[in-house]
């Protein structure tokens, strides 16, 4: 699949940001490329209380939500608006190499901006509503066996990005033919998606386990599979893989950043290392427990090569199952 080796972390030296020559000043902005409730905003939210609580930044950090195009507005906005600018951060995943990979961002590419760092993967789920005729995996991919257009289905990216495509993973997986019949229908960001399933409006939902736990804590959702190589553990461990019910299908979405081009080196390195002390941290190890995120850290130079490797992997899977040629 798209991510098939789970990462160790390399102890970095230890080191002080503030022996940087240049560290920030002022307000930081962290642009999550959705509405709240979802991922991105996860992402830009919680590792902006870290920064704040291991002094990496002078103030607070501030969360700008900018929804649009499954992430290309912006992307389109860092791309021709803040070029140079270096306190700007910009939530980022593995939707947002899908969205490169299809073409979705017209005009740009992943060399317009610097990849900084990723600092943990959320699983993908598939999820029904507590009172939904589907009890497990298996029975609700046998309905899409059965009538590729019977079952709907609801995430947080746009048609065709990384939440859609997990649900055709599956589906492929399970030997469902005619992948691009199956309705999938596209919200904003998670949480109106799955309001929309736990709502009796739609079928099923896909998006990752972050999302999802709100709504599974209340009893409301009922995560039928998540696409992992083995259970998730504490509180997630309950709940069934893909793999357990025959189908194998994996679905990790890393969470990570971005920035703007001509930014200085020192600016960039100040931002590198400041993910590598978050990841290394008590309290990032906290909200990663927390919200089911699963280890994955990569920063610098090998994270800019994995970017371009997915963006390729996503590229290639796209056209086996008929999204773009």
């Amino acid at each position: 699949m798209l991510i098939k080796r789970c990462l160790s972390f390399v102890a970095m030296a230890t080191f002080s940001l503030s022996a940087f020559a240049w560290e920030p000043s002022g307000k930081v902005e962290c642009i999550a490329p959705a509405d709240p409730g979802g991922g991105w905003d996860f992402t830009c939210r919680s590792v902006g209380n870290v920064m704040e609580q291991l002094d990496i930044v002078p103030r607070s950090v501030q969360t700008i939500n900018m929804a649009g195009a499954g992430g290309g507005v912006a992307y389109a906005h860092t791309v021709s608006k803040r070029a140079g600018e270096e306190q700007v951060l910009v939530a980022a995943s593995t939707a947002t190499t899908t969205r490169l990979a299809q073409g979705q961002f017209h005009g740009m590419n992943a060399d317009m901006v610097n990849w900084i760092g990723a600092l943990g993967a959320d699983y993908g789920v598939i999820a029904v509503s507590k009172d939904s005729e589907y009890k497990d995996l298996s029975s609700l991919m046998d309905a899409l066996k059965d009538d590729p257009r019977s079952v709907k289905f609801a995430g947080g990216s746009a048609k065709g990005g990384w939440d859609h495509l997990k649900v055709l993973i599956a589906a492929k997986a399970a030997g469902v033919e005619t992948l691009p019949r199956i309705p999938y229908l596209s919200y904003n960001n998670g949480g109106e998606a799955m309001t929309q399933v736990v709502g009796g409006h739609v079928d099923a939902f896909t998006g990752d386990i972050s999302e999802a736990q709100g709504f599974m804590e209340s009893g409301d959702l009922r995560v039928l599979a998540v696409l992992a190589e083995e259970r998730l553990p504490g509180k997630y461990s309950d709940i069934p893989t893909a793999r357990e019910q025959g189908i194998d299908a994996l679905g990790p979405n890393w969470r990570g950043f971005y920035m703007p081009a001509d930014i200085s080196d020192e600016a960039k390195q100040y931002w590198i290392d400041a993910m590598d002390t978050i990841y290394q941290s008590d309290e990032w190890k906290k909200v990663m427990t927390q919200n089911g995120l699963m280890p994955f850290h990569m920063s610098a130079g090998e994270f800019e090569s994995f970017v371009k490797e997915q963006i390729q992997s996503i590229e290639d899977l796209s056209k086996d199952i008929g999204l773009i040629r």
